[in-house]
């Protein structure tokens, strides 16, 4: 079929206005699937392929031949960031029909939610939690809202596909629907989507259909990528030493480091220049530092400010000053980021990104490579590795740069194999289960026990939990006045469970700290948790204050600018590493090869690191004497085998082998003493992997390890199950152990 005749008028009106030769091989392969089939859709293709427009031509055509009597389109972004970008092309696009875009978030006005209520028609952009707020507090009108949905657009999708956050929002997804009586197509956007089938089948939980997945040429791929190591003092790796004759260098040998007491930030200070660019970090407290270390460079050097910074925790003005900057297509700032600009908000055109230290996930780097190339420029992305030089009595595991190994190995999975993490599809979120059912209970009201249960534990992400389960967390929500019971038998919410429904933060399922709102004057800056006494300094917005003055009752703070260069503090950050990337890692250290975008310091240094590895024995065994009865162990496993294992050494192997004082640095390595010897190790942890213990018995005697944000309310019994079942690898964690046998020690024999 030619997809573009098939487009509505004013659509082909728009394609003829934007200067489009022809569509693109994504809108042509979205057409046909969505215009021909009753399927869900899941759209995967590089950032700035055209997703939107492939999604939304196709969608609005079929909206315009047969309009909708509610709202038509509900559209689901993680981000209002996202959301407002994406609001300003909708709108240029269905302005000529009269199509209403509406946003649905905090920030957006109340008069225009009002005007949609009174008149629901055309698309809904909405967050997570915004959604959430909507079921609770406008149950009544949602059939009239959403009674004629016909499409709910999923944007990001891959952002979701492995926490509580996904989960939620297909809650949602499927709540919605059976209030409203409406049956909606689901389409699913993303750039980095590693197996499609599964991500697939996560689209189509719970709707009655299946997901088509389009295939269609996407071109081919280039990529400009570099990864730069840098000693945080001299010497660096490199000094004294001569490249390996088969490696070119990636760059001129003039694009070195400044002379400088920071030489890695001095890098990126001095290749930022006369460049607009993103340079990402993986904490909030990293991306303030970098900043505050730039701005001091532009401050020493006579040069105006040109570094601009973009976080979680900062105000939407600052955030938004950013962006907007961003979209200058004649600025020359760069803005320093979390993941807050990971995702698609459309920046312009930006020349390269820069990357601190190595991100957690594939997904990850591949979405912030992502953020660049756009317009048909490749791709641009430079690493910036950082480390201390070791202390003469360092320990052996210290002397591994763990972040260049692992940059390495994210960038050869996605190479070699197109490897991006999968969906986590077999938790068991109590935590959500809690979260849902005061919700559900918020929203209708007065329910019966089996009302309740029939409405919760239909929700296809609970087909996990058993009616045991669910009994056992109602009677505990009794117990705890989360809920009560009526005189008539049924259940309402209590006192305290209204106290925690009614807060705003109740919407969101991800775990958030306490939360002070900082200002300076009559500017808000942002929020900080764990505030300082008076007197004392905070960084923040890229910049240093001191404290005035901390309203603990108003959870407000108020300070004044001074200089300095202080760390700054916003609450703990997990990372999430897949084992395949542990095991790409040991591989990095075991092969020859050369890596052609490693810049002449991390050449070096990978080659020293391989040389400690090859002598150290780290190669051959996983288990390596540190001297004495010091012993460092490498399992070459993802976050959550990793601490599997370190449970099960203290709780099942630790007394037979004398194994005391066990510390990690998580996922790479743990150390410990131990009296037994190495064969010893071997022949118990391998015999205890073999025995047929239960998961719960990996959890410590009275411990309650409350993971997500409403472990709390959830009796003890069923935290503990949801961290042993829905948490811990054992199974991954009981082969890589049992591959030990014949002290194989590498994941090639895992």
């Amino acid at each position: 079929m030619n997809v573009f005749e098939r487009y509505a008028p004013f659509i082909q009106d728009y394609i003829y206005r934007s200067g489009w030769q022809s569509l693109r091989a994504v809108q042509n392969a979205a057409g046909d699937a969505i215009f021909n089939t009753e399927e869900n859709v899941l759209l995967t293709a590089s950032t700035a392929s055209g997703k939107t427009e492939a999604a939304f031509f196709p969608i609005l055509t079929m909206l315009y031949e047969k309009p909708s009597q509610t709202v038509g389109v509900l559209y689901i972004a993680p981000l209002k960031a996202l959301i407002n970008d994406q609001f300003g092309r909708l709108s240029e696009l269905c302005e000529e029909e009269g199509i209403a875009v509406t946003r649905w978030h905090g920030d957006a006005a109340q008069s225009r939610k009002r005007k949609l209520l009174k008149k629901p028609s055309g698309i809904l952009q909405i967050t997570p939690e915004s959604l959430e707020s909507l079921l609770i507090n406008k149950h009544m009108e949602i059939p009239s809202l959403f009674g004629d949905l016909r499409f709910i657009v999923i944007d990001e999708i891959h952002s979701l596909l492995r926490a509580d956050r996904g989960l939620q929002t297909f809650c949602l997804i499927e709540r919605l629907c059976k209030l409203a009586g409406c049956d909606p197509r689901r389409i699913g956007l993303s750039a980095t989507i590693g197996n499609p089938e599964l991500a697939g089948q996560f689209l189509a939980a719970g709707s009655g259909r299946g997901t088509v997945i389009p295939k269609f040429d996407g071109g081919k791929e280039v990529w400009r990528l570099s990864m730069e190591h840098f000693y945080n003092s001299a010497p660096q790796a490199d000094e004294g030493k001569d490249l390996p004759a088969e490696t070119p260098p990636v760059e001129e040998p003039t694009d070195t480091a400044p002379k400088a007491a920071d030489p890695g930030i001095g890098y990126i200070f001095e290749h930022t220049r006369g460049r607009k660019c993103l340079v990402f970090t993986n904490s909030r407290e990293e991306c303030e530092s970098v900043c505050q270390s730039l701005r001091q460079y532009c401050e020493v050097n006579h040069e105006p400010d040109r570094f601009l910074i973009h976080h979680g925790n900062l105000s939407a003005s600052y955030r938004e000053s950013a962006e907007e900057e961003m979209k200058d297509g004649d600025s020359l700032m760069s803005v320093c980021a979390t993941a807050t600009l990971e995702l698609g908000i459309d920046i312009g055109r930006l020349e390269r990104a820069f990357q601190i230290d190595a991100p957690f996930t594939v997904s990850g780097f591949l979405q912030r490579m992502g953020r660049t190339g756009r317009r048909g420029d490749p791709s641009e992305m430079w690493f910036v590795m950082r480390e201390d030089h070791q202390e003469a009595r360092a320990m052996l595991p210290d002397s591994i740069p763990w972040y260049l190994i692992q940059g390495i190995a994210l960038v050869q999975l996605y190479i070699e194999e197109r490897f991006v993490e999968p969906p986590r599809m077999d938790r068991l979120p109590y935590s959500l289960l809690y979260h849902q059912t005061m919700s559900t209970l918020a929203s209708h009201g007065e329910m019966t026990a089996g009302e309740l249960a029939s409405r919760v534990l239909s929700l296809s992400c609970f087909h996990r939990i058993t009616q045991e389960d669910y009994r056992l967390l109602l009677r505990h929500l009794l117990d705890i006045d989360h809920i009560n019971r009526t005189e008539n038998g049924g259940l309402i919410l209590g006192l305290t469970g209204e106290r925690v429904v009614n807060n705003y933060k109740f919407y969101a399922v991800f775990q958030e700290n306490v939360e002070y709102t900082v200002r300076s004057g009559s500017e808000q800056l942002g929020t900080i948790v764990k505030p300082p006494p008076v007197g004392d300094k905070i960084a923040i917005a890229g910049r240093v204050w001191v404290v005035e003055e901390v309203d603990h009752k108003r959870r407000e703070l108020f300070c004044t600018l001074v200089k300095g260069n202080i760390p700054a503090y916003f609450g703990d950050v997990a990372g999430d590493i897949h084992t395949r990337i542990l095991e790409r890692m040991y591989r990095v250290l075991s092969e020859e090869k050369q890596y052609p975008y490693l810049m002449r310091h991390a050449v070096c240094r990978l080659a020293d690191a391989r040389e400690t590895f090859r002598k150290s024995r780290i190669s051959e065994r996983p288990l390596i004497s540190l001297g004495g009865k010091m012993w460092a162990l490498f399992p070459w496993v993802g976050s959550y085998a990793f601490l599997a294992l370190e449970r099960f050494l203290k709780l099942r192997c630790a007394q037979r082998l004398g194994l005391k004082g066990l510390q990690s640095s998580r996922p790479y390595y743990m150390q410990f003493t131990m009296q037994a010897s190495e064969a010893e190790f071997y022949e118990t942890v391998c015999e205890e992997a073999a025995r047929d213990f239960d998961a719960l018995e990996l959890v410590y005697p009275k411990e309650v390890p409350v993971f997500e944000k409403y472990d709390e309310y959830v009796p003890e019994e069923l935290v503990r199950k949801g961290f042993a079942y829905g948490v811990l690898d054992v199974e991954s964690m009981r082969r890589r152990v049992q591959s030990w046998k014949k002290f194989g020690g590498s994941p090639d024999e895992a």
